[in-house]
């Protein structure tokens, strides 16, 4: 089953889309305005992918 939520992006503030799948236990968060994907598991938590143009990662 699959759920999807619109939400607002957390990486440019456009509106973007949540995907509950509970077939695979995963939530998939993207936008397409600024290309932003962060996929997760929603069993404990742990990103599996991300990627955020713009948003660099500490060193």
């Amino acid at each position: 089953m699959q759920i999807v939520q619109k939400i607002c992006c957390p990486n440019c503030g456009s509106e973007g889309e949540r995907y509950y799948i509970s077939d695979s236990q995963i939530t998939r968060t993207q936008c397409s305005t600024c290309d932003y994907l962060m996929i997760t598991c929603t069993r404990t938590g742990k990103v599996i992918e991300a990627y955020a143009p713009g948003i660099f990662a500490k060193r």
